[in-house]
């Protein structure tokens, strides 16, 4: 099976044919992650209910938990307006983040400088 041909119609790939995916938990609205996703990465998210995405690093697909535990329960998946960037509402299960961090947002936050 593959995408959905009306989904993947609608998305704008990068040159690498893939699309950045935002997790955030569902229940809170805490952004936890950004990570990216091809077709099968997202057609595996929509039928599967486990969050899905394309590590460029390792050039492979990986299901979010499988080595570490801390997985993703999908709740909904969105496409923003343009077709290219998706929102995917989960239910995340210990660390989004590969640091053991809940969230891969805490670390470094910039001081906002008004002139």
């Amino acid at each position: 099976m593959s995408l959905d041909p009306k989904i993947a119609a609608r998305l704008k790939r990068n040159p690498d044919g893939l699309i950045p995916a935002i997790a955030q938990q569902y229940d809170t609205g805490e952004v936890l992650m950004l990570a990216w996703m091809n077709d099968e990465a997202l057609h595996r998210t929509l039928t599967t209910g486990r969050a899905t995405y394309w590590s460029r690093s390792r050039a492979e697909l990986w299901v979010k938990g499988d080595t570490s535990g801390h997985v993703q329960h999908v709740k909904s998946v969105a496409l923003d307006c343009d077709g290219d960037t998706l929102l995917v509402k989960v239910d995340q299960e210990g660390a989004a983040c590969h640091t053991g961090e809940r969230t891969c947002f805490d670390a470094d936050r910039l001081d906002i400088v008004l002139s």
